[in-house]
């Protein structure tokens, strides 16, 4: 079966504009409009979970150790992450002084503040990490920042592949039964739950529709009336909640709220229009980021914080627009560097392990 090079484009586009988002929201909080920041969070991270519904099939094996292996790799990178945290610390402490690394950590800003800063290693940060807490790596905080997604992916990808398995002719319902949860949440804010069921209860309903998608075309016929549902909503939105609504988008991201969710319509409703209709029949720079997606998402973590050291010296120097292009263009060039060297450490990784059980196995 040839690989469909519409879904590597089509993650690529999303994993870029993730880099504009992360560049806008973290390092683009000294220099940015907030109208701009607000406008990056047009393609979000939605568009993964409506791709990981049409690529979701309802073998259960297939999918748990596709779910192992991206937990391995994932364990991997934070072990790195884990060290190169702790050994610039102690380089810091070491060489200069608890001074200079304070000061070093205060380019990220008055809203992020340092976890520990010590020569002795947080183990307990990377036990945490492993089980998918995200508590905070000081020098590069951009990077469990964004690793919300991950654990909403496990648990949708699990729920998801049991619902496809043993619930094929009920797919409907349970859409229906997101989109109900997700109303009754938003209508009833009092009773919208903490942790991650609203999170799931609005990205479920998007991978399952997704998942729906698989294959099919929308007709030509019913594309002008999505995007007038869009308008619609995004109208009705401006009219309830008042035209100070848009700045508070990023607020209504986490969890998922009714302000949010119409946002992200224009996103998903094009992502299903060119879905078998826009055709990629080579590939190219974007289709390769979409194949490596998962290293481009942990490595623009690591380039997000990087470039705040570029924007503190630069952002009184010129007009922020060509700023906030330049440090994108250096964010994407160190996320295609760090993500090279990432898939590197992980090939290194998985041979020390094969290497173990090799040396552990138990012989006939």
């Amino acid at each position: 079966m040839n690989r469909d090079l519409y879904i590597d484009f089509a993650k690529g586009l999303a994993t870029l504009s993730i880099i504009f988002i992360h560049t806008a929201f973290w390092s683009g909080q000294f220099y940015i409009p907030a109208e701009v920041r607000v406008f990056s969070l047009v393609f979000d991270v939605a568009l993964f979970y409506a791709l990981s519904g049409i690529t979701s099939g309802a073998n259960i094996e297939k999918t748990f150790y596709r779910l192992l292996k991206l937990q391995i790799t994932y364990m991997i990178f934070v072990t790195f992450l884990f060290l190169l945290d702790y050994f610039f610390k102690v380089f810091g402490l070491t060489f200069f002084s608890l001074e200079w690394l304070q000061n070093f950590y205060s380019t990220f800003g008055s809203k992020y503040s340092t976890t520990s800063i010590s020569a002795i290693p947080q183990w307990q940060n990377l036990g945490n990490w492993y089980l998918h807490q995200y508590t905070n790596a000081d020098t590069f905080p951009v990077v469990m920042g964004s690793f919300w997604y991950l654990k909403v992916y496990y648990i949708l990808t699990v729920l998801g592949v049991l619902i496809l398995r043993f619930f094929p002719k009920h797919i409907n319902w349970f859409i229906g039964l997101c989109i109900g949860l997700t109303l009754l949440f938003n209508i009833f804010p009092e009773y919208y739950p903490t942790g991650q069921v609203g999170y799931v209860a609005f990205y479920m309903a998007v991978f399952l529709i997704g998942n729906r998608m698989r294959g099919k075309k929308i007709p030509n016929k019913f594309i002008p009336v999505l995007y007038a549902f869009v308008a619609l909503a995004l109208t009705w939105m401006f009219w309830y909640y008042g035209n100070e609504i848009f700045y508070k988008i990023n607020k209504n991201k986490f969890p998922p709220q009714i302000p949010y969710i119409i946002w992200a319509q224009f996103s998903l409703v094009t992502l299903f229009v060119l879905y078998n209709r826009f055709k990629i029949t080579k590939e190219n720079f974007i289709t390769y980021i979409g194949k490596n997606a998962i290293f481009f998402y942990f490595a623009q973590g690591i380039s997000s914080s990087l470039v705040y050291f570029f924007v503190v010296p630069l952002k009184e120097n010129m007009s922020w627009w060509v700023l906030m292009i330049i440090i994108y263009v250096i964010n994407i060039l160190l996320a295609f560097a760090i993500s090279a060297g990432l898939k590197k450490i992980d090939t290194l990784g998985w041979n020390i392990l094969e290497f173990f059980r090799k040396k552990t196995a138990i012989k006939d």
